[in-house]
């Protein structure tokens, strides 16, 4: 038995980093899509007169979306 306890106690238990890594991309990933998103939806009162920052892309919007013919 205390073999056992000697080879548990000797290994070291070693953080998944790349598990970490993955979330910490996504949630960076997902705050800088949603910055986005919200800057190009519709204004909150008060807020309507602000101007866009330069790092956000102008997205325009469609009358129809999804729907017309594909190969235009």
């Amino acid at each position: 038995m205390d073999i056992l306890m000697q080879v548990a106690a000797g290994e070291e238990s070693s953080f998944p980093i790349s598990f970490t890594a993955v979330y910490v991309i996504g949630f960076i990933a997902a705050v800088t899509i949603g910055s986005i998103a919200w800057y190009n939806s519709k204004r909150p009162t008060g807020w309507e007169s602000k101007e866009r920052p330069d790092v956000v892309p102008e997205v325009d919007k469609e009358d129809k979306p999804g729907v017309g013919d594909p190969d235009q």
